[in-house]
């Protein structure tokens, strides 16, 4: 009898313009972590939509499911067979209760006027949620909880389907590190229990943390499957790229031109307080802090959607009260919004027509119609400069992998000339070589003579793109440091205390959550 519980060969992709999956193999063991990593475009998506039954292989793919020709045409066909899928943006539904959302799809096969037995539903959510020692009230609404506790949730759902395989898309990208640690031990019950987890992540340090073996892919093919104890970090960034990448502190700081952006006293009650800065053009400014610090809501209120109720901003040396994102945009700022496909993105629509949205008025002829061929230009003008692959601008942009996507978001933005460029998360659920290209993008820009603010909770992200780090501690502004005397403990002392602390106090700290 087979030892895997899953083997998927031969397996190939094609679609319109481009091969997504060329002659790729995965098998998954019984009772194993297993990783699936790549760069950004390399096919992880793809296949994990193969396997869930959204996307059907090219012929001649072969699927094995407990040592049997399995076929999966559609997502209920992998729910049957105990296949879970648990994407990085959860698929629960807002409104319902945890008990439904855990229930849900249990009776897709009954008759539309069968009745739903409350008492059967109640109980096993209970029970599912029981195995994974999460002490919730069922009744309770799912837009109260938190993400990590809505991930729960989605697991709890997959245990109720008695799911055998279960797949995590970026499961910590939202999560900080206590919740982290909280998943680390809901996998180890997993494992215990026999069930086989697909582990997809960019967070080299947290596939190694869980992993028990690792598939490679690059560029649609297949590289190779590995142990763990194979792989260190530098090996395993070679396999996935091609190349030695490297993700160094910025040691070329720029003092920057004029002063673009002044804050003096920015407030905003609940959010942030008595925020003051200022932005130079050709200089990046790193934001970091704990979460909950008040960095996006600070973010926002330069962007005009998140009024302050004190303090004041000044542009190019001239008081200004920015009233909305329409009004930020015409005074020259961006802001790239830390979620892509929820706020970035218009997911449905064409790479054209999300990078030609914010300037729609600069490309319609006089009679208010959109210069078709200017739109295109346009778009292709970003394709060509952010290299985002595939380079089909009609493609939609949820097609894209994401760290394509990014760059689309990147482009959409680019396409407004901004004096200031803010950035928050830049390359959240981004694979490393991904990172170095937009981290590459992002000095460039300023050495272009843009102001650019990064937000960012990745210490080593900060480091490797800044001039200057204003750390953020329960909304205040903590402490500033030139990129020369910054290190990833002194970042952690302001944000944690809001000064000068030990190694030793640090450690004694349970929750770091950057």
């Amino acid at each position: 009898m087979s030892n895997y519980l899953l083997e998927m060969t031969q397996i190939n992709k094609t679609f319109p313009g481009v091969k997504a999956l060329d002659d790729v193999n995965l098998k998954i063991k019984k009772g194993e972590v297993h990783a699936l990593i790549g760069e950004n475009g390399a096919g992880k998506s793809t296949l994990i939509k193969i396997l869930a039954g959204i996307y059907q292989a090219d012929p001649g793919a072969k699927f094995l499911f407990e040592g049997k020709n399995a076929q999966i045409n559609k997502p209920i066909d992998a729910t049957i067979k105990g296949i879970s899928i648990i994407y990085q943006d959860l698929s629960l539904f807002s409104n319902l209760s945890v008990a439904e959302n855990i229930y849900i799809g249990r009776d897709s096969d009954k008759k539309p006027w069968k009745k739903i037995n409350w008492g059967e539903m109640e109980s096993i959510a209970k029970k599912a949620l029981q195995e994974l020692d999460f002490d919730i009230d069922v009744h309770t609404p799912v837009e109260k909880l938190s993400i990590a506790q809505q991930q729960l949730i989605e697991i709890a759902r997959a245990l109720a389907f008695d799911s055998k395989l279960i797949v995590m898309d970026e499961p910590t990208s939202s999560l900080s590190a206590g919740e982290v640690e909280k998943l680390y031990k809901v996998i180890d019950k997993l494992k215990q229990r026999g069930i086989s987890i697909i582990f997809v992540s960019h967070k080299l340090k947290e596939l190694f943390t869980v992993s028990d073996r690792f598939t490679v892919l690059r560029d649609g093919k297949y590289v190779g499957t590995y142990e763990a104890d194979e792989l260190d970090e530098d090996k395993l960034i070679t396999l996935m790229v091609g190349r030695k990448v490297l993700y160094e502190k910025n040691l070329t700081k720029k003092t920057g031109g004029q002063t673009l952006l002044i804050l003096n006293g920015l407030s905003k009650d609940g959010n942030f307080k008595d925020i003051s800065f200022e932005l130079k053009a050709g200089e990046v400014l790193g934001i970091t802090g704990l979460v909950g610090s008040g960095r996006t809501e600070l973010a926002q209120a330069i962007f005009g959607v998140n009024k302050p109720d004190a303090g004041e901003m000044k542009l190019n040396g001239e008081l200004v009260r920015i009233k909305s994102s329409e009004d930020a945009v015409k005074k020259g700022i961006a802001y790239i919004p830390e979620s892509r496909k929820t706020q970035g993105l218009i997911l449905r629509q064409s790479i054209i027509d999300n990078i030609s949205l914010p300037v729609l008025q600069q490309l319609r002829d006089r009679f208010g119609l959109i210069k078709r061929k200017k739109e295109i230009d346009l778009a292709n003008h970003y394709i060509e400069t952010l290299d985002v692959r595939p380079a089909l601008p009609k493609r939609a942009a949820g097609d894209l992998s994401g760290g394509n996507q990014q760059k689309v978001v990147i482009g959409k933005w680019l396409s407004t000339k901004p004096q200031i460029l803010i950035i928050d998360e830049p390359t959240n659920g981004i694979d490393i070589g991904a990172k170095t290209e937009i981290h590459k993008l992002l000095r460039q820009l300023a050495a272009d003579g843009m102001g650019i603010i990064v937000i960012s909770s990745e210490l080593p992200e900060v480091l490797a793109v800044s001039d200057r780090i204003l750390v953020m501690r329960h909304g205040r502004i903590a402490g500033e440091l030139d990129i020369e005397e910054a290190t990833q403990e002194n970042i952690m002392n302001y944000a944690l205390f809001g000064s000068h602390a030990s190694a030793s106090e640090i450690a004694a700290s349970k929750e770091v959550t950057v």
